[in-house]
């Protein structure tokens, strides 16, 4: 039997009907086709499962009755924050995609000397409210109940300044020439920052911004992986070493 899972932005408890919002609402119903009666399971980012059923499923009415609520483990030990150099196109959507399915706590999109892909104000709030969406997708279909945190994407520099140089966890940069490979780094649970540069890599000036906020360089071997691979890679392997996979 299939699991169907929807997000609601909204307290969630047993005995309470609520209306879904209009995303959820209209992939339950022009999407799944599902009708008054189906089971559903809910989540609301909480970290709970709250299986519930429709007892309404027309164009203009969908609600569900949540029936009961369930504690679920699929958070990973390792708690990584991702800091991604911006790609081009739907390079990032996959990113945040695969990144989500693998478990990540966080993603920081940043821009560095090298970035082909510049954002205003303006534009980097849509894409920030379009890659929550795209998280939020992402949970449904790996049966995550705890979304990602994704911030606004902000310069390298920056965040190492404002924000870097006090995050917990071990600091690792990817890098052809890492001295380090990931089955060395013994890591244990807990928090780990990996930084991705975009293609062509980090510059000099951000190998040296992220050097001096105490970010070592790490290697996937010889070969050389695109920045849409490089991340989700090292991600899986620092999981199957050192998390839950």
């Amino acid at each position: 039997m299939r699991s169907i899972r929807l997000f609601t932005d909204a307290p969630l408890e047993p005995g309470h009907t609520l209306t879904l919002p209009a995303p959820a609402a209209a992939h339950a119903l022009r999407v799944l086709r599902l009708k008054s009666g189906d089971a559903v399971t809910l989540f609301n980012g909480d970290g709970h499962d709250y299986p519930a059923r429709l007892v309404a499923a027309s164009i203009r009415d969908v609600r569900a009755e949540v029936t009961s609520r369930a504690s679920t483990a699929r958070e990973s030990p390792l708690q990584i924050t991702l800091i991604q150099a911006l790609a081009r196109g739907e390079k990032m959507d996959w990113i945040v995609q695969k990144a989500t399915e693998l478990g990540v706590a966080r993603i920081v999109p940043v821009t560095t000397e090298r970035s082909e892909v510049k954002l205003d104000a303006a534009r980097g709030g849509k894409r920030l409210e379009h890659w929550r969406a795209v998280a939020i997708a992402a949970c449904e279909q790996c049966s995550r109940n705890v979304i990602p945190a994704i911030e606004a994407p902000v310069e390298l520099s920056t965040w190492l300044m404002t924000t870097g140089a006090t995050e917990p966890g071990s600091r690792w940069t990817l890098h052809p020439d890492g001295a380090t490979c990931a089955r060395d780094l013994q890591a244990t649970p807990g928090e780990l920052l990996l930084a991705v540069g975009p293609e062509g890599g980090f510059g000099e000036n951000d190998l040296d911004a992220l050097h001096g906020a105490g970010f070592r360089g790490l290697s996937l071997g010889p070969r050389i992986l695109r920045t849409e691979t490089a991340g989700v890679v090292a991600i899986a392997a620092l999981q199957a070493l050192y998390g839950d996979l």
